[in-house]
């Protein structure tokens, strides 16, 4: 994953979770000529708020295990995904994000460093990615639909009134 992201030629920001491998605390697993490959070119840093981190202008993909939260989160936010299902949901939920929705695109094989590289150019800097990305963004308008007045938070209000009419 980590050669993958610096062949991409692609700057990256790369949100490593503390503790998330035992015995690790943060960084120090990564490879010592990787972090120098790249420590004029990327970066990477603590965990942040997912929201926050794809609300920045700057984010042009994010990859994900693409469980249903992290779906919408990608989705309100406009951002074109790169997609590694592990398990349940996430499978399905790909299925629609790369195949139905057209928004984003699965890593089908394993994580050989040309395979993520070559994701990871597809999805910043070809045609295909283009459309992707406009893609998110048309999806991103139904967003409106959730605020106060929308169609879907006015269903869920007459849904919830009929629930507490009983």
């Amino acid at each position: 994953m980590a050669w993958g992201l610096a062949n991409s030629e692609q700057p990256f920001l790369w949100v490593i979770r503390p503790n998330l491998v035992c015995g690790s605390e943060w960084i120090e697993l990564l490879p010592k000529d990787f972090k120098e490959a790249i420590r004029e070119k990327r970066l990477h840093c603590e965990m942040g708020t997912k929201k926050e981190v794809l609300a920045h202008p700057t984010i042009g993909g994010f990859w994900s295990h693409y469980g249903w939260n992290s779906t919408l989160e990608s989705i309100c936010e406009g951002v074109p995904m790169i997609c590694q299902p592990c398990f349940g949901d996430q499978k399905v939920n790909v299925m629609y994000v790369s195949h139905v929705w057209k928004m984003g695109l699965e890593l089908e094989n394993e994580l050989e460093r040309e395979e993520v590289a070559k994701a990871v150019r597809r999805l910043m800097v070809t045609a295909k990615g283009m459309k992707m990305r406009q893609q998110t963004i048309e999806l991103k308008k139904v967003e409106c639909c959730m605020k106060k007045g929308g169609s879907s938070y006015n269903s869920l209000i007459k849904l919830e009134q009929h629930i507490l009419s009983y």
